[in-house]
């Protein structure tokens, strides 16, 4: 895992400056919220970052190209930069473009790309995360891993540790029940049992994982973490690819 400096950043249209924005890269030190969840071996997610705030964990992200790391639109609402720490690679970020279509006030198109001023040197401990291009659905029951680093317990205890749990999907029917979502949850979303073991905010931005490859980005929802009516919430990644390939190829242009 890592962790690089990063900064605020907006869509194209509404691009922002970076600022004093920071990306923390050592996936497996700073904090954020998994409820139920085990420690994570050290590196053994090398593709995670911490995106934090005086030093505070903010949210979490994941590199998906040398110079780029996803995350959720809703992080931006705190301006993000982190300080040196040992066994974490700092990177600044030349900027932050949330989609277009994201929206605080709901978890519509809820993703975020920060490009860090310098390219990732990808080796054992930083690496990039594959993400899902066909546009389908998870099948329902499959496991996927989610990680996040903080609060284990209802207590609110934050280890700094990057913790990391295994979740089933549910199909969008179950998730939208309800007595659940009550019809909220869009094609462009997934969720994830959430029956004691769960995500809570300080994970919002970091990956869904099924069989190797990014499906889902954490996403903020109001709920009570661990609540099996309110399940996880994940933007799924597939539908997005195109946006995603157009800023990267923009700002990799000279």
């Amino acid at each position: 895992m890592l962790a690089p400096e990063p900064r605020p950043w907006a869509p194209p249209s509404t691009q922002r400056p970076s600022g004093c924005g920071s990306l923390l890269w050592a996936a497996w030190q700073p904090r954020g919220r998994i409820l139920g969840g085990y420690e994570a071996k050290p590196h053994l997610r090398p593709y995670m970052a911490s995106l934090q705030l005086d030093g505070q964990h903010i949210c979490g992200g994941f590199l998906i190209a040398k110079q780029w790391v996803l995350s959720a639109a809703h992080c931006t609402e705190e301006t993000l930069h982190s300080l040196p720490e040992p066994h974490k690679r700092l990177y600044r970020v030349r900027a932050q473009i949330p989609h277009p279509g994201s929206n605080i006030h709901n978890n519509k198109d809820d993703l975020l790309l920060l490009q860090l001023e310098e390219e990732a040197e990808l080796n054992a401990h930083v690496q990039v995360l594959p993400v899902q291009r066909e546009d389908r659905d998870v099948a329902p029951d499959t496991v996927c891993e989610v990680a996040g680093w903080g609060t284990i317990n209802h207590s609110g205890r934050r280890p700094d540790k990057l913790y990391q749990l295994e979740r089933p999907v549910l199909s969008r029917d179950v998730c939208n029940h309800r007595t659940r979502h009550d019809h909220t949850i869009t094609e462009k979303m997934m969720c994830t049992d959430s029956r004691r073991k769960d995500t809570c905010k300080g994970d919002s931005g970091g990956p869904l994982v099924c069989n190797g490859v990014a499906e889902g980005v954490v996403t903020a929802g109001s709920r009570v973490c661990g609540n099996y009516k309110k399940p996880a919430i994940y933007t799924r990644i597939a539908p997005y690819t195109a946006w995603i390939d157009g800023v990267i190829a923009a700002g990799a242009a000279p």
